[in-house]
């Protein structure tokens, strides 16, 4: 579980010390990756709260929402629509699931070793 964590901190940092612009056209998709890296990580963190983690199931998980998010991204791009609004409002609800399911099982772990 924390491998993803440290992976995720470590992306960060070497973004921010690199300096690196990511032009205009890809700020959709990066927004969007985050998202997606966002939503595993509180999803993984979840399932590890509930002893129910498993590998394949965050790894393939990550990297299909995440094809998914682009698909729909770039297809709202050929067509002029602002399709990646879909993908990114799904994100943003599951991330609010995902942190509220955490609190309930840090609480109800708190409460049964009262």
């Amino acid at each position: 579980m924390w491998l993803p964590v440290l992976g995720l901190l470590t992306g960060i940092l070497i973004g921010l010390l690199t300096g690196v612009e990511i032009p205009p056209a890809y700020h959709i998709y990066v927004l969007l990756l985050l998202l997606v890296m966002v939503d595993a990580l509180f999803g993984a963190l979840k399932e590890t709260l509930r002893q129910n983690y498993s590998n394949i199931f965050f790894i393939t998980g990550l990297f299909f929402s995440l094809l998914l998010a682009w698909i729909l991204a770039f297809l709202g791009r050929q067509l002029d629509v602002e399709l990646y609004l879909a993908p990114l409002i799904a994100l943003g609800i599951r991330i609010f699931q995902n942190t509220a399911a955490i609190r309930r099982e840090i609480l109800s772990l708190l409460q049964s070793k009262k």
